[in-house]
């Protein structure tokens, strides 16, 4: 029996590796002679530096940057072996995780150090850079990043602003004339894995800026600072970005590069299935674990575990999609695939959190126990 573990990290608990070894113990206590291919998994999100380092032939380049106050650190982006191809990280340098609690506020956050990784990337001799944008602390339609490559912003008294939520509505300019040629020419692709588009309610900013440290009015103020700067993109380069799909993803980010440097985006998923060996694994495989920490209603709109459903669907796979969370979700579409939570209905989030590794030890084994195999 071949058996394909391809999970996500169960944020804020398990990183993927941690779930996958989780996963695979189980796996191994209960059919010790299954072949496991553990393959812990990103849909391009956080996380995806790990996978590349794991499965593909490159390596990880360190350089130092900013976080998305402009503090000095030093961050890793991925170099593909060919040299001319990069990954980046946007949470590496402008994510969350680099901020406490109090310091979070999307009006004055910016992806400036995400551009500084990029502009070392094009600067050691990439073509193409691939830019995962999970994670983001920000919402500055991507004028960090326009500003490290060279760009600039001014207001209509020809004063130059600094690159962040709350200097949106004050553009009144966009300068390309010092931004480098390489970027200008550079392929650059953003992996998304959610369709929201940058303005309305389900926009930007009143579907992300509050986990971000945005209050009410924050984000009626990054609403009106959004649809004024893509005014702006449509009216210097031509391109409407506020309905683009995605476009409203990591604060903008993917509207902004969009209609900055053309930029494409793509489902994070589908970028890495093509960059690495998963849909090999997934045809040898005569069993499926994969998972998250949350399957919810935005899982079916594109995230991993919903992805490898369908894709082992195509190929009748008996697959189990194991999260800590399940809300009121049924994939009837797929009836090979089951859904299984690993809280149990009697604990509460946080005594489930407590002790997560061990619970979804024991839902493996509960599961694989009552397989035929």
């Amino acid at each position: 029996m071949h058996v394909l573990i391809v999970p996500d990290s169960f944020k804020g608990t398990m990183s993927a590796t941690q779930v996958a070894d989780i996963m695979h113990r189980a796996v191994k206590n209960v059919f010790p002679l299954a072949i496991c291919t553990v393959f812990p998994f990103s849909d391009a999100g956080e996380g995806a530096l790990a996978v590349l380092e794991n499965v593909c032939s490159g390596k990880t380049v360190r350089c130092p940057t900013v976080n998305s106050l402009g503090e000095p650190i030093e961050a890793p982006y991925y170099l593909f072996e060919d040299g001319k191809s990069a990954w980046i990280e946007l949470s590496q340098a402008s994510g969350l995780a680099q901020l406490t609690k109090e310091q979070r506020n999307p009006l004055h956050t910016s992806t400036y150090g995400t551009g500084l990784l990029i502009r070392a990337a094009l600067e050691q001799g990439c073509q193409n850079i691939y830019l995962g944008i999970g994670g983001s602390s920000t919402h500055d339609l991507a004028t960090g990043i326009f500003s490290a490559l060279g760009g600039r912003l001014f207001n209509h008294n020809g004063l130059l602003l600094e690159p962040c939520g709350a200097s949106l509505s004050a553009v009144s300019s966009i300068d390309f004339d010092r931004v480098l040629p390489s970027a200008l020419n550079a392929r650059l692709v953003v992996a998304c894995d959610v369709d929201n588009t940058l303005i309305g309610p389900t926009g930007s900013a009143h579907t992300y800026a509050q986990q971000k440290g945005a209050s009410d009015e924050d984000i009626l103020r990054l609403e009106m600072g959004s649809t004024h700067f893509a005014n702006l993109i449509k009216q210097q380069s031509g391109r409407e970005v506020t309905q683009v799909i995605g476009g409203g993803a990591a604060g903008g980010v993917a509207a902004g590069l969009s209609g900055l440097f053309n930029a494409k985006i793509e489902n994070g998923f589908d970028i890495l299935y093509r960059l690495t060996p998963l849909e090999e694994h997934i045809k040898k495989a005569d069993l499926v674990f994969t998972g998250e920490g949350q399957f919810d209603a935005q899982s079916i709109r594109g995230k991993l575990p919903f992805r490898i459903a369908k894709a082992t669907h195509e190929l009748e796979i008996l697959t189990y999609i194991v999260a800590g969370q399940v809300s009121e979700i049924t994939l009837p579409q797929f009836p090979r695939v089951y859904i299984e939570q690993v809280k149990p209905d009697h604990l509460s989030l946080e005594e489930a959190l407590d002790c997560a590794p061990m619970l979804l030890e024991r839902k493996m084994t509960e599961l694989l126990m009552h397989l035929n195999y």
